[in-house]
């Protein structure tokens, strides 16, 4: 099956696991995958639309998967009972709604050995709550694709875990940062002449602009801080 470089990221995250949920697994490609390549001996399928679920459904009869994937309809880890699973994937949403599963399906996600996390907005957000509840990132990968790019991140309950707030890490991952992701360093070079042409433009209109002007300010400095990296 010929995947996005996107998905097949993600499913380089996942290790070996006997069940993983499939969070908003869209048309299943990657519930399908994690058979294939035997990361995983079972997989649920979890979807909140039943249009996607029922295409994911058609996709694992085709490839005559029935018997390890399960399908179900699902609000986040709704459907899912602590213990069935004991990895997680959530990929190709909001850091909002990211944050919302998880935060709501705490009792189960709590005993997860693995969560995979693909937010596609509020990634500071997404690291910031890991942080401040318990869980450590112990992998993340980027890529571009598309025009798009792509942060995702592994990560696994942790009690020895710093909750001291560190805004570089929190905006642009420790362990990015400590790799010298390539496409990190690419994003932050795009980031920062975009930064200095909003702010160029800005300047003009200082008085009124005060704010903006600080809060890009704030933000240049700490793309340059994490420049410094690959120095």
């Amino acid at each position: 099956m010929q995947l996005s470089e996107r998905l097949n990221t993600i499913l380089s995250l996942v290790s070996q696991s006997k069940c993983v949920a499939d969070v908003g697994c869209d048309h299943g490609f990657v519930s399908i995958e994690l058979i294939n390549r035997k990361i995983a001996e079972n997989v649920i399928a979890m979807d909140i639309r039943q249009g996607p679920l029922m295409r994911a459904q058609e996709h694992i009869m085709q490839t005559h998967l029935a018997d390890k994937i399960q399908t179900r309809l699902s609000d986040g880890v709704a459907a899912l009972k602590p213990g069935e699973a004991d990895s997680l994937i959530i990929a190709g949403m909001g850091g909002n709604l990211v944050i919302h599963i998880l935060e709501n399906g705490k009792e189960t996600v709590k005993d997860m050995k693995q969560c995979i996390l693909q937010p596609q907005s509020e990634i500071q957000k997404v690291r910031k709550y890991l942080r401040e509840n318990d869980f450590k990132i112990i992998e993340e990968k980027m890529v571009f694709e598309d025009g798009k790019y792509y942060p995702m991140m592994k990560a696994v309950p942790s009690s020895n875990i710093s909750k001291n707030e560190n805004k570089l890490y929190d905006r642009f991952g420790e362990y990015l940062l400590e790799t010298k992701n390539p496409v990190l360093e690419k994003y932050l070079k795009h980031q920062l002449i975009k930064n200095e042409q909003i702010l160029k433009g800005l300047f003009e209109y200082a008085d009124s602009q005060k704010i903006r002007i600080s809060e890009l300010t704030e933000d240049r400095n700490l793309i340059m801080q994490a420049l410094d990296y690959w120095k």
